[in-house]
């Protein structure tokens, strides 16, 4: 301090953001996980969360709470979401509410391209469904199923040898153009689940969770249906090494 003028460093700034959030989350109210499992549903093609999450697109959810941001080992961050967590800005229920209303208002240059979730109700919900999968909570065995917390697509039949099948990256390439007139290469989110860099287990099942029908959606239970297995092989494999 100098003259009387006050100097904020990043952690100063991080802590009064949370002082600050945590009465609009109070306001919010507390949330129910049972609204927030389906609301979840925004969030599962970059994400998991329960006994099997892994890190996909985005880091998996377990013990949110608590965490440093770009924290969680092996899980791909951009260097602002890294600097961030650096500087202090750790995920509680408020900071989280803040991030969920829009991402880029808290961390300018993250690598989650989602808009934001701005109905309070909805976020409070999604919170709460979240805090179920933390540390310390004694509620994670009444959380309902959304049927695909782990993007693996609830009662899919799957030899393991189609798991085994190594992808061919360039032909999955030359595949690739009907994919990309709806999913964009960049991994951006506009309205459409982004699939780049996708891990290939991932990506298989939920192609053949499509193909069997397991999943809804008649676009691609159509376009899945026409691939053989090699082929979605192929376009695992070529969309998991796309940055």
């Amino acid at each position: 301090m100098e003259d009387g003028s006050l100097q904020f460093n990043r952690e100063t700034i991080f802590a009064l953001a949370a002082f600050f959030f945590a009465g609009m989350a109070q306001a919010s109210g507390a949330g129910d996980p049972a609204l927030g499992a389906a609301v979840f549903k925004k969030c599962q093609s970059c994400h998991q969360v329960g006994d099997r999450a892994k890190n996909r697109v985005g880091p998996q959810l377990n013990d949110i709470i608590g965490r440093t941001a770009g924290g969680l080992a092996g899980a791909k961050y951009s260097k602002s979401m890294i600097q961030a967590g650096q500087d202090g800005l750790v995920w509680t229920e408020e900071t989280l509410d803040r991030f969920l209303e829009s991402p880029k208002s808290l961390v300018a240059k993250t690598r989650m391209s989602y808009r934001g979730l701005k109905d309070p109700d909805d976020r409070a919900n999604l919170i709460a469904y979240l805090r179920a999968f933390s540390k310390g909570s004694t509620s994670a065995q009444n959380v309902p199923e959304t049927g695909q917390e782990t993007g693996l697509g609830a009662g899919i039949q799957l030899d393991p040898a189609v798991l085994a099948i190594v992808g061919d990256a360039e032909y999955g390439e030359y595949l690739s153009s009907e994919c990309l007139t709806c999913h964009q290469s960049s991994g951006s989110n506009d309205g459409i689940p982004g699939i780049t860099a996708w891990p290939t287990e991932d990506f298989v099942i939920a192609m053949h969770a499509y193909k069997q029908k397991v999943r809804d959606h008649p676009v691609m239970q159509m376009m899945a249906g026409r691939l053989s297995d090699e082929e979605i092989a192929a376009l695992a494999s070529y969309f998991n090494g796309l940055e």
